[in-house]
């Protein structure tokens, strides 16, 4: 019998789009007879865990990355957390360490952590922010980032490289560099023709506590709509619960099956504007209203762009309200462009025996 290959696939833990983009790159590691081995912490671990319940999964320090309550201390605050940040980068790095020496890895695909690499095996780094937003230090934080990618072999864009693109100037640098590859928009879901069951969908994500604000601001809105509502807190716990308040109904998660239906059977999504619900609502092909997070630049700029191209309108979380979603009507929608990712040329990389 011969002996599994392993491949480490490491998510960041900051809400889940990290860990949920990751499925769709788990399940093809599966189909070309590759083991993953899951590892993050909180609430990305968790999610992984239900999806893949069969899988290794181990835990790597947290960088217990939280938001400040007001947006305009978030990059204050940010900076403060950098020590801490990079001392978990350093013991992301010792751990990663342990690992190799106690299972036969062969790669490592880490999305968005920063010290899940080593120089043994070939390791790829995952991002849509080759430049990161950070205002008047967006230079800065750019550089910072980019001495981070370097320390990989490649680094995978899940966008395309072509003018109509989901990710903008974000996943796009003036000079490419060559280990650099897009490998097209990443999503766990799949597109079907299911009857409409929920006018509303509430999907919800992120760092808390603007998660959590975001959530009360919402509930309270949505109990004047008439029509049906599905909420999805975003809050992973031990099993699914589930509440039915008048005409909302409300889950803390959902798996990625149920999910997938509900998005299906929903005629319009209300959501923060984070790359990787963007990517799952273009694949699903639904209308949308967004919510960027405060503070989160990338958000807003997604958020603006998308609806500067006449397909999606946002507005800021304290300016909501139900009235607000009347202009979507006005707006195209998201779409996918249905390109297939190459996955055969991307795991080429593991097979360098």
């Amino acid at each position: 019998m011969l002996e599994a290959k392993h491949i480490l696939v490491a998510p960041l833990n900051w809400g889940l789009g990290h860990a949920t983009r990751c499925i769709p790159i788990i399940n093809a590691l599966i189909e070309h007879n590759l083991t993953p081995i899951l590892a993050s912490d909180g609430a990305a671990l968790a999610l992984l865990k239900n999806e893949f319940p069969e899988l290794i999964a181990l835990e790597l320090p947290s960088y217990a990355i939280t938001y400040a309550k007001k947006a305009a201390f978030l990059k204050y605050k940010l900076l403060k957390d950098t020590p801490r940040i990079l001392k978990t980068m350093a013991a992301e790095k010792v751990a990663t360490a342990k690992i190799l020496a106690n299972y036969p890895i062969i790669g490592i695909i880490s999305d968005n952590r920063f010290g899940v690499y080593a120089a043994e095996v070939p390791s790829v780094y995952i991002t849509h922010q080759l430049q990161v937003l950070s205002g008047n230090t967006t230079w800065l934080s750019t550089k910072i980032h980019a001495a981070v990618m370097e320390k990989f072999d490649q680094c995978w864009v899940p966008d395309t490289s072509e003018s109509i693109n989901l990710s903008g100037k974000l996943g796009h640098l003036k000079k490419f560099k060559s280990q650099i590859k897009y490998i097209g928009a990443l999503s766990r879901f799949e597109k079907k023709d299911l009857p409409i069951v929920y006018d509303i969908m509430v999907l919800l994500s992120g760092p808390e506590p603007q998660r959590q604000y975001l959530e009360i601001n919402l509930l309270e809105e949505l109990k004047n709509f008439k029509g049906s509502v599905v909420f999805v807190k975003g809050v992973v716990e031990t099993k699914i619960t589930k509440e039915v308040t008048g005409n909302m109904t409300l889950y803390n998660f959902l798996t990625s099956d149920l999910l997938e239906t509900a998005i299906n059977q929903s005629q319009l999504i209300i959501s923060r504007s984070g790359y990787t619900t963007i990517m799952d609502l273009a694949k699903l092909e639904k209308q949308a209203f967004f919510i960027p997070t405060p503070g989160q630049l990338e958000q807003q700029y997604l958020a603006k762009r998308l609806q500067d191209q006449g397909l999606v309108p946002f507005c800021e979380q304290d300016d909501f309200t139900l009235e607000k979603l009347k202009r979507v009507s006005d707006y195209k929608g998201l779409s996918h462009t249905k390109a297939s990712i190459n996955y055969d040329d991307l795991f080429s990389l593991f097979h360098t025996e």
